[in-house]
């Protein structure tokens, strides 16, 4: 009986093993953006911008053109790239603590300004590479290096909600929060990805899928154990849906 070919990696992956933790989710994220890039024949037209933080060398997985910004810096590089050459598909891959604390303004301002790339915005609700410290998205309560005790929200403030926070700037044109907890999960934000990137090919606007991910190792778990926990906590602070769609039907 000949041998069926199921399924093989995405032409937009390159081969180099991945530096993530063992369970960490980054690496479902990698493959299903670079599903879509494929899918939507963009993988030879694109340029990735890659965050400080784990996902820093992004660029040697992802089988584009790449390159890395200054911590925070990921959109507003991702903008002099789109603006200087517009027919390229652009997108920035970045963590929380890269986002949502010293990139916040970076952030705010490319999405107020509609620019028109895409961003993928991995929530673990810690700084994973520098060592676990809270960051903008931990939870109230929640330990990490830097809040042994507990985010205490009357000290430090709550934790920022990042489509909350974009969904009302009309520059938006797509914005979804996704998880990568069941198989449903992952096949629904395979979906929100390619609907970002149409808004993107449309010319729409600025587009964010916000990934609800986990940290194993940070968070001093197994990687079924910080599944369960984020199902469990994660969902209930940061709520799944769509949150501003100017992209209709894509089909």
């Amino acid at each position: 009986m000949a041998e069926k070919l199921i399924m093989k990696r995405p032409e937009a992956l390159t081969d180099k093993e991945f530096t993530y933790c063992p369970g960490c989710l980054h690496g479902v994220a990698h493959r299903l953006v670079a599903e879509i890039l494929d899918e939507m024949e963009l993988t030879q037209n694109t340029i990735m911008v890659a965050p400080v933080g784990c996902s820093v060398f992004a660029y040697e997985f992802f089988n584009v053109d790449g390159t890395v910004a200054a911590h925070g810096r990921a959109t507003a590089v991702a903008t002099g790239i789109k603006r200087a050459m517009p027919d390229r598909t652009v997108f920035t891959y970045q963590g929380d603590g890269d986002l949502a604390a010293i990139g916040t303004a970076e952030t705010i301002h490319s999405a107020n300004r509609g620019e028109k790339f895409t961003t993928i915005f991995i929530n673990n609700a810690i700084y994973g590479m520098t060592g676990g410290q809270m960051a903008p998205t931990t939870l109230e309560g929640m330990k990490t290096t830097t809040s042994p005790y507990g985010r205490d929200v009357n000290d430090v403030g709550y934790p920022i909600h990042v489509c909350e926070l974009l969904q009302n700037l009309k520059g938006v044109a797509y914005l979804e929060r996704v998880a990568l907890f069941t198989p449903q999960q992952i096949q629904k934000a395979k979906k929100a990805i390619k609907k970002a990137f149409t808004a993107q090919q449309k010319g729409l606007g600025y587009s964010l899928i916000e990934i609800v991910s986990t940290c194993p190792t940070n968070w001093g778990q197994t990687p079924l154990e910080s599944i369960e926990w984020a199902k469990d906590k994660m969902i209930s602070e940061f709520p799944l849906g769509v949150f501003v769609d100017r992209v209709g039907d894509d089909k």
